[in-house]
């Protein structure tokens, strides 16, 4: 083996005698530094190349060597080093409190040079094999942590290009879609700052809502062009037939999960705003004509953002109306059309909503 490649051990003791003949032990087997002081032993522990194993004597002026193994114990760049107290204190108390502080092994003196080298080489092997594990778990978490990476990026993938299909089949949804995903986790951490709904609107599940908003109008890709691109108000049956795009919306996630075999968490939210986004708080609404709290939450935070975006927007039945318009308006329909409590949580993040409008205003043509 190269010099370079044996193990560095760290002998530490205020004798001269004692560090000679330790050094003289060790030499032909490892690499051996020499420390006359606690201070020095910890100036070297905390160097660019700390040892692999240190031997360390206990009665030593100023640091001794149970202060430099408290000190060694709790640095996380040296707790791990192996300490082998080598002392002249030979009762059992004085070897269970060297021990107790962290020390893998005690050699009382004067040493038997066969017992100090068997240990020192057990525990380097010991040492040895940690630093393997450690090294292997480290690079596991590493390797989860870039598998779960590269899921998560599918995940974003699959719901932006199923999203853009929408998209690039209704001229009026370009901004809108981007703008609705933002509404939407703004009024879920408004919403999450209250008391009733703090557990269940968590990081996780908002970001999850943020992700799926995009999807909620999926389901006009099977909406016929003259329907979905008509330059005027639809007909009450041109109406029906655009209802369905919130059952086809649905339909079409638990279609992709079918074909996949399985059912994917991820588009749990997204089936839910897809089909209940047009629920009403009074029954009212559509495709169920479900009311309160039957709808579920994700879909009641999508209708609030979904009527302020097409409120605020140019339509070629409408022109756009103002910020504070619109805020009326939602006002007037809680507890009809919206949960009073998303409509509450509305007004305390309804600057956030003009914001988003703003930072995401269509073209103007």
């Amino acid at each position: 083996m190269d010099d370079t490649q044996k193990p560095l051990v760290l002998v530490v003791d205020d004798t001269p005698e004692n560090l000679a003949l330790m050094g003289a032990l060790l030499r032909d087997r490892y690499r051996v530094k020499v420390a006359s002081s606690g201070e020095r032993a910890l100036a070297i522990c905390a160097g660019g190349t700390p040892p692999d194993l240190i031997l360390l004597d206990v009665m030593m002026p100023g640091v001794d060597g149970h202060e430099v193994c408290r000190r060694l114990k709790a640095g996380a760049a040296t707790r791990d080093i192996p300490v082998i107290f080598l002392t002249a204190l030979s009762q059992v108390d004085d070897e269970t409190f060297g021990l107790s502080l962290g020390a893998v092994d005690y050699i009382t003196k004067p040493v038997s040079p066969p017992i100090v080298l068997a240990r020192v080489d057990t525990h380097l092997r010991l040492k040895a094999a940690a630093d393997f594990l450690r090294d292997k778990n480290g690079y596991l978490e590493a390797e989860v942590a870039r598998r779960t990476a590269e899921v998560q990026a599918v995940q974003d993938v699959t719901i932006h290009a199923m999203a853009s299909l929408a998209e690039t089949r209704d001229n009026e949804t370009g901004g809108h879609i981007r703008r609705t995903q933002f509404y939407v986790r703004a009024l879920a951490q408004a919403l999450a700052d209250t008391p009733r709904y703090a557990a269940e609107l968590t990081p996780q599940v908002i970001d999850a809502l943020f992700k799926s908003a995009p999807l909620h109008d999926i389901g006009k890709v099977g909406i016929p062009d003259a329907i979905l691109l008509k330059g005027a108000k639809l007909s009450p049956d041109e109406f029906e037939i655009m209802k369905q795009h919130t059952t086809l919306g649905r339909d079409a996630i638990v279609e992709a999960e079918q074909r996949l075999g399985m059912r994917l968490p991820f588009l749990d939210y997204a089936k839910e705003i897809a089909y209940g986004h047009q629920e009403k708080w009074d029954g009212s609404g559509y495709p169920q004509g479900i009311a309160g709290e039957a709808i579920p939450l994700s879909a009641r935070l999508m209708a609030l953002a979904d009527v302020y975006d097409a409120l605020i927007s140019r339509r070629v039945y409408k022109p756009p109306f103002s910020h504070e318009e619109a805020c009326r308006m939602i006002e007037e329909g809680r507890g009809s059309h919206f949960d009073p409590d998303v409509v509450d949580a509305f007004r305390h993040c309804s600057a956030a909503f003009a914001g988003i409008a703003e930072r995401f205003a269509d073209p103007q043509h």
